[in-house]
């Protein structure tokens, strides 16, 4: 299906390139899979990137706070990266291994053990998987299984640990149950209707009640897999209390905790792992995305007495990249070295602070949340009365909240208008939760103020075109010189 200019941001090309860039859209449209999904919401050709600013091939420029889904913790095409990937293809060195040694496999498990949490570092075990992080979760349930000789796994409502087999069953979508579920805790949807630390406590309560009730019907696990920061699932940290609660329920009970840092590691929520915020220290750690430094790279980090599997239990082809190996190791270094994690806390803090500012000007914003460069705005139907108070299950007792303080309705199709909105103003976004009304802002950890401030006003741009309030914007941007396509600035 052809793309109309109207939906472009950045300056428009030459007749030839807006030609070519629409022949490969339908060319992909025709030939794809109808499974492809961000192809479907951003129908841009991507030819060129660097840093934050991808160039179509129809020559518009677009702020990319979608980073490859969190994979480009330094933005696109970063000097240290490129110095490393030509490294090794300059050494002459081997680019597929499987899983021998080589000098540059050692020198990025020696800089990823130098950034592990101190009680997982002096003790840990490395297990290279398949190149996607999906496959890093199947290695990590296949491992406790092994080293408890138990089955069962505990996971999470909303939680998203990927596509294959056992990681979708494991996450909020599974077609099927075969993973014991449990609550999550959140403040705007908080499923007991209370939420801060009352409805935490409740989830932690009730996680406490499944694993000692004889009758729960959930036997022992093999582990419990979790997410500091549930990003698919909408943005949603983990309280840091309730995270240290899940450990001591673990700990006391010899299940191992599996956190999966695919989307959250690497400094992108203000820690270099985000179970640090807690203090928290996990069994087992699921690494991908950042760690490859934009290459396809997944790994489980593990506690050396689970180290139980026979050889070949865990197997990939496509476990020794090199190339990846290399760019990951720059990455981190590069991470760790310019603090870009305390560089991504402040800022965050800052982006937080101003997206509240702006939910507060728009009725369709219900919640603003975050850590770090990881942001999600929740987009609500601001008709829709808020859900009452006294639905069963709802009311408890003085704690509960007001019918007024209750959430609002999702509104996914608004949501889809923002992020529209947003690409004509050459700002690239994602969405997630749980209707898929959140958008979300993941920008690479070398985001600069300059081009922070860029990204919340064309969130706030376009935050205005769907709500119609002219008004509004003519207020945030006063004079005559105000344009709709805002996209020129500070790529």
């Amino acid at each position: 299906m052809a793309v109309t200019e109207s939906v472009r941001g950045g300056s428009p090309g030459t007749e030839d390139a807006r030609a070519a860039d629409e022949g490969i859209l339908r060319r992909q449209s025709a030939r794809e899979s109808a499974a492809r999904t961000y192809a479907r919401a951003l129908p841009i050709v991507p030819v060129r990137a660097r840093g934050m600013t991808i160039e179509g091939a129809d020559g518009r420029r677009y702020l990319d706070c979608l980073s490859g889904a969190g994979t480009l913790a330094l933005g696109h095409n970063h000097p240290v990266v490129l110095e490393a990937i030509r490294g090794v293809l300059d050494s002459g060195a081997p680019l597929h291994v499987l899983d021998l040694a080589t000098p540059v496999k050692d020198a990025f498990v020696t800089e990823l053990f130098h950034t592990l949490p101190p009680g997982l570092a002096g003790r840990a075990r490395v297990q290279f998987c398949g190149p996607a992080g999906t496959d890093a979760v199947e290695a990590a349930f296949t491992l406790v299984r092994a080293a408890t000789g138990r089955d069962g796994i505990l996971a999470f409502s909303g939680a998203y640990h990927g596509m294959t087999t056992g990681a979708l069953a494991a996450s909020g979508g599974a077609p099927d149950v075969r993973v014991a579920r449990l609550p999550f805790p959140q403040d705007y949807r908080c499923p007991f209707g209370v939420g801060g630390e009352h409805g935490a406590e409740l989830a932690a309560r009730w996680t406490e009640s499944v694993l000692d009730d004889p009758k729960s019907g959930v036997p022992d696990p093999a582990g419990m897999i979790l997410e500091p920061v549930q990003g698919e699932g909408g943005v949603l940290p983990a309280p840091d209390g309730w995270l240290r609660r899940m450990r001591r329920i673990t700990a006391d009970r010899s299940i191992p905790l599996i956190a999966d840092e695919v989307q959250t590691g690497v400094g992108r929520t203000g820690a270099f792992w985000a179970v640090e915020h807690s203090g928290v220290t996990p069994d087992v750690m699921v690494l991908s995305k950042a760690i490859g430094g934009s290459l396809p790279l997944a790994v489980i980090v593990y506690r050396d007495e689970l180290d139980a599997w026979q050889p070949g239990a865990h197997a990939g082809t496509f476990r020794g990249n090199q190339l990846a190996m290399a760019a990951g190791t720059a990455t981190l270094a590069y991470v760790r070295e310019n603090r870009l994690a305390e560089r991504a806390a402040d800022l965050g803090a800052h982006m937080l602070r101003q997206l509240r500012r702006l939910a507060g000007e728009h009725a369709c914003v219900g919640d603003v949340r975050g850590r770090g460069l990881m942001m999600g705005v929740e987009v609500v139907d601001p008709q829709a009365p808020p859900r009452s108070g006294d639905e069963p299950g709802v009311t408890l007792g003085a704690t509960a909240r007001s019918p007024e303080e209750q959430p609002r309705p999702a509104a996914p199709a608004l949501a889809a208008a923002v992020q529209r909105e947003c690409l004509r103003r050459g700002l690239i976004v994602e969405l997630g939760g749980r209707h898929a009304s959140v958008v979300r802002l993941l920008p690479p950890l070398t985001i600069t103020d300059e081009q922070a401030a860029a990204v919340l006003d064309r969130l706030a741009d376009a935050m205005d075109a769907v709500s119609g309030d002219r008004a509004l914007a003519d207020r945030r941007h006063p004079g005559p010189g105000r344009q709709g396509d805002r996209s020129s600035h500070a790529d």
